[in-house]
């Protein structure tokens, strides 16, 4: 496993492509071990950083009656497994100051979810623990609002930051993702990534969970990384039709060689 200063150095490689990815959420440990292990394999022969995630609990299901996650205690436990048992960084995303403690002792990124970004609270506690923080920009903010973000990361000590791109509200139901946003983020001086799957979420629109279209999270992909993004966020799953959260956008776990290679001729093409 890369160590943390080790990790930080390979997510700001300039040559180094960044792949964070796995289910949506914690359905059970023997999931997250499949998709972290076949990652991992795919990452080492084609020479990535990989980042395994997922959520413990998704606190932002459109119903009150949606699986969230197996909670934080239990989640935890099945993230340091993936941790101790492959050797891989791992990622997940926090909504309070006291989760951000709790899993700032096993994890190696905690994520910001892009509804709590302007949480300064959370922010300033995330960066306080000395983890690398991904922020993930609100579909309600602009690219430029999200400098005011960095900012109150950077306030509160913070060095070593990600910001994470995930499209942008477009009416009801929708998103747009606008690649000006790539250009405009890695202005704030922190590597940029793209999360391709939640660009392609269709919000709210199953009428109690949200729709997806992930036959274009591949299109989406392939623009971010031309237009400059350091490299991708992805939610896979074996059976994506069978996923507990976000289905219809995640990628199938099958899919994810032929689609990492095509990322990485247009980032091998742009540098």
């Amino acid at each position: 496993m890369l160590n943390d200063a080790r990790l930080w150095k390979s997510l700001r490689a300039p040559n180094r492509f960044t792949l964070i990815a796995g289910p949506c959420v914690i359905e059970s440990q023997e999931l997250c071990l499949k998709v972290a292990a076949t990652l991992q394999k795919l990452a080492d022969k084609l020479g990535i950083t990989f980042i395994f995630k997922a959520s413990y609990d998704k606190a932002n299901r459109t119903s009150a009656k949606s699986f969230r996650g197996p909670g934080l205690e239990d989640g935890l436990r099945v993230l340091a497994a993936v941790r101790a048992k492959l050797g891989v960084p791992v990622l997940t995303d926090v909504h309070t100051e006291t989760q951000a403690q709790a899993a700032a002792e096993v994890v190696d990124v905690l994520q910001i979810p892009a509804f709590l970004c302007r949480q300064t609270d959370l922010i300033t506690a995330a960066v306080q623990t000395g983890r690398i923080v991904n922020l993930k920009k609100g579909q309600f903010l602009s690219p430029q609002e999200m400098g005011r973000v960095a900012e109150k990361a950077k306030a509160a000590g913070g060095d070593r930051i990600l910001i994470t791109e995930r499209g942008t509200t477009f009416g009801y139901n929708n998103l747009v993702a606008d690649m000006r946003a790539i250009p405009i983020l890695r202005q704030f001086g922190f590597p940029v990534i793209f999360d391709a799957t939640h660009s392609v979420q269709l919000p709210g629109g199953g009428g109690d969970k949200s729709g997806g279209q992930r036959e274009f999270a591949p299109v989406l992909a392939r623009s971010a990384v031309a237009a400059g993004a350091n490299g991708v966020f992805i939610e896979t799953h074996p059976e994506p039709e069978r996923a507990m959260s976000d289905g219809p956008n995640m990628i199938p776990l099958a899919e994810m060689p032929k689609l990492l290679v095509s990322l990485l001729k247009v980032y091998s093409a742009i540098r």
